[in-house]
């Protein structure tokens, strides 16, 4: 009952059919969030089937995983300049999806950097995302209703792994009562001189948000 009344009050409405469903919904975004007798599951599966049915992309192969690391390019490949609010546009629909999905943030994270000038080949790396995200729809947050009441931090960061100014990226995320309470993927601020102090600072972020 008290959940209940949590969601009712910041918007969500019962499902018509199944009551145990509580659905929240603005012009741009779906999220479900499916109450079971052990915890709940929110996902937003509807969703990816609308960003996949805009892009076109809901005919394409899907991809195993979100991201693959940048390989050599082929000179001899054309990979000239695309249209920016095509780009643009696709990154902030998957921008909503990173909200119960956080398998995709990295990748995210890290095709978000070139919404300035977007080439071919970047936008083959969101394309990637989508692909990805056809392949693996109904993944989501799962809360479970009876866990140990403990507090988890996790962080890591590759080093100079952004090829433009050889900035590290910071991952991290918290568990609370092995619940999934918070997660960020982001460039860090300044250039690590090497894998440790990346990693350290990566740690510190990891930190700040848990204090």
């Amino acid at each position: 009952a008290t959940l209940s009344s949590f969601l009712l009050k910041h918007g969500y409405r019962r499902g018509t059919i199944d009551q145990t469903l509580f659905l929240k919904k603005d012009p741009k975004d779906i999220i479900l969030v499916d109450q079971r007798s052990d915890g709940i599951f929110i996902h937003q599966t509807k969703y990816v089937n609308d960003i996949l049915h805009k892009f076109d992309m809901d005919t394409n192969k899907s991809a195993p995983t979100p991201f693959e690391p940048p390989k050599i390019k082929d000179k001899n490949l054309p990979d000239g300049p695309v249209i920016v609010h095509l780009y643009r546009s696709m990154i902030g629909s998957l921008m909503y999806l990173t909200a119960s999905r956080p398998d995709i943030t990295f990748a995210m994270s890290a095709c978000a950097r070139n919404q300035v000038s977007p080439t071919v080949s970047q936008l083959n790396d969101v394309k990637r995302i989508f692909k990805y995200i056809k392949g693996h729809p109904k993944l989501g947050l799962w809360y479970p209703r009876d866990s140990p009441f403990d507090l988890e931090a996790f962080s890591d960061s590759d080093y100079a792994g952004a090829a433009g100014d050889r900035k590290s990226t910071t991952g991290r995320c918290q568990f609370m009562s092995r619940r999934l309470i918070s997660w960020q993927c982001k460039k860090q601020t300044i250039v690590a001189t090497s894998s440790c102090e990346a990693k350290y600072v990566a740690a510190a972020s990891c930190c700040g948000q848990v204090l």
